[in-house]
């Protein structure tokens, strides 16, 4: 079946937050290195890129590859699709990426003895080998494949289906009737228990709860001791690249009490590990919220109330 239907556990995960890594290109690559540098290198690693490559992204895509340094690139060409360059050893050697530097190839004329004129590369511009790895071609037969607008299931809607998969480890194995999430316990976690980051957009201390409430958050653990000075959240100041160990919804604040209510399928013995909360710019599937069973009156942070205009 599709990946969102038997969800495995990572040996190494990072919360990135976002749909694209379009607005931060450097946090990507710094999560890159991060994941790739647990790599034991006793078994083969198939890694799989996003398929961003136009623009910014072919660039993107070429830093990649000069940082990883794999032993083969498979590419893949549509034949009635325009198609990209070939990703020779010789090409990644010399294009500029996004963040990384191209060899220049800068060649002198020179004049042989018998009169004729000759190239060769100037000194310290030829010594830099390409790099070595086998470039694979295969071109799938599928019509139109790769057309904007014409995939089955827009990307959205797997994402949507991955995140309620992965909730569906709330439920009893038992068949029987699901349970809205509403009616399943929460852990509770202290205020000072946890750092808290907004990874996609800076927001006020003072609003940080509202972002927080009700929201999809990664659950991960920073290396620093989380040191709480002040009766309101831990904050931090930067996004920390960092384990995440699983993801949670953020189903109340408690003020008063200063406390988390989260609810998650990550096991308790996992998340006593957890001391920081990353929310990004991912959000929990519209179904979980408007098909709440059981609901008197107004649906809880679900609103028609909005100006379109702003």
């Amino acid at each position: 079946g599709p990946p969102f239907t038997h969800q495995q556990t990572p040996c190494k995960m990072v919360y990135y937050g976002q749909t694209s890594c379009e607005q931060d290109t450097e946090r990507y690559l710094d999560v890159v290195k991060y994941v790739f540098s647990s790599y034991k290198k006793e078994v083969p690693l198939v890694i799989n890129t996003m398929g961003w490559v136009k623009g910014e992204g072919l660039l993107l895509l070429i830093d990649i590859i000069r940082l990883l340094s794999p032993s083969h690139i498979v590419q893949m060409d549509v034949y009635d699709w325009k198609a990209m360059a070939s990703l020779t050893p010789e090409y990644i050697h010399l294009t500029p990426g996004l963040h990384t530097k191209g060899k220049q190839q800068v060649k002198c004329k020179q004049v042989g003895m018998n009169g004729a004129e000759t190239w060769k590369p100037s000194e310290g511009e030829g010594d830099a080998s390409a790099p070595e790895y086998k470039l694979l071609y295969v071109h799938p037969e599928f019509p139109r494949a790769g057309v904007a607008g014409e995939a089955r299931v827009h990307s959205g809607i797997l994402r949507d289906m991955s995140i309620l998969g992965y909730l569906g480890q709330l439920q009893s194995p038992d068949i029987g009737a699901v349970l809205p999430l509403h009616s399943l316990v929460p852990y509770q976690v202290p205020f000072s228990a946890v750092a808290l980051r907004v990874i996609h957009t800076d927001v006020a201390p003072s609003n940080v709860m509202y972002a927080v409430n009700a929201s999809w958050v990664g659950l991960c653990r920073i290396p620093e001791e989380i040191r709480c000075q002040t009766d309101g959240p831990v904050l931090l100041t930067q996004t920390p690249v960092c384990d995440c160990l699983g993801f949670g919804i953020v189903r109340g604040v408690e003020m008063e009490k200063k406390l988390y209510h989260i609810l998650t399928p990550v096991p308790p013995e996992n998340l006593r590990l957890v001391n920081c909360l990353l929310l990004g710019n991912i959000a929990i599937p519209n179904c979980i919220l408007v098909g709440q069973q059981g609901v008197e009156g107004e649906i809880p942070y679900v609103t028609s109330d909005y100006n379109y205009s702003i």
